[in-house]
């Protein structure tokens, strides 16, 4: 069978905040593998720079160089992420994300390298963000549910400026629902494919802070550093890192990953 993975990026959820949400299609993947909270640790701020970079790269800020939003000094360039290994490997990629750290050189980025990437139009009649992950959210079930992609990273950063423009109250509730809403669509997508029966899909979601009492992050409260990871790859461990995505993504495609990359981060698992 091919093997192939689609990793969600849910910008600023917190662990408790995700709990206190509706989210069908996350519990779903979760309940086919689990859902495991992830406390920054290692020397990351909760922000997103650090935390994407960690995601991406696969090792922490110590060794990536990120702390901030400005990622200008970094060490990237010594840590491939995890589509540009994917790409070294011979496999296909696809990304998608409206936030311009993640895929422009602008501010010392980008954390994702490539050509790979579907950006939406920047409204500015669009101050939560929603008409932004509303289009990702249907490039990539157009794209995931035709094209033979073997890696994607999507990511979806509305709950994120809801909590830091509004607060962390139902506003922001609801906008993460409308995140797992978007997550159905692209799976609902990828499930309806001719050839998904001859495919074995990782799904993983994951987030990179969260957001104190009444919104806003970048400091040590509990809500700021439950992050988690969702996944329907069983595997859960009490020690799991944002940087374990990095070396799942490469053992699901079953990539060999070379010590001398000097990861952080361990896969949770090898097969279904």
């Amino acid at each position: 069978m091919t093997s192939r993975v689609v990793v969600f990026g849910v910008d600023g959820v917190g662990l408790h905040a995700l709990r206190a949400a509706a989210t069908p299609h996350l519990d779903s993947v979760a309940a086919a593998g689990f859902l495991a909270p992830v406390v920054l640790g290692d020397g990351s701020p909760t922000i997103s720079g650090p935390s994407w970079a960690t995601v991406a790269r696969g090792v922490h800020p110590a060794k990536h160089r990120v702390f901030d939003n400005d990622l200008t000094g970094n060490a990237l360039a010594v840590y491939p992420d995890f589509l540009a290994r994917a790409r070294a490997a011979s496999c296909s990629t696809y990304a998608a994300a409206a936030w311009i750290t993640l895929h422009a050189t602008t501010y010392g980025g980008p954390i994702f390298s490539g050509p790979d990437f579907f950006v939406p139009d920047d409204p500015p009649d669009d101050p939560l963000w929603d008409r932004r992950d509303d289009a990702i959210a249907q490039n990539a079930a157009t794209v995931l549910g035709s094209a033979d992609i073997d890696v994607a990273f999507v990511y979806f950063g509305a709950p994120d400026v809801v909590g830091h423009n509004i607060g962390t109250g139902p506003e922001y509730n609801a906008s993460i629902e409308r995140a797992d809403a978007r997550i159905g669509r692209v799976l609902d997508a990828i499930r309806r494919r001719d050839s998904y029966g001859d495919e074995r899909w990782a799904i993983v979601a994951v987030t990179d802070h969260g957001h104190a009492d009444g919104g806003g992050h970048g400091g040590d409260s509990p809500e700021e550093r439950a992050a988690w990871i969702a996944t329907d790859v069983p595997g859960e461990r009490d020690d799991l890192s944002l940087a374990d995505i990095h070396p799942q993504v490469l053992t699901w495609l079953d990539i060999p990953i070379d010590p001398q990359w000097n990861l952080d981060g361990r896969s949770f698992a090898g097969c279904r």
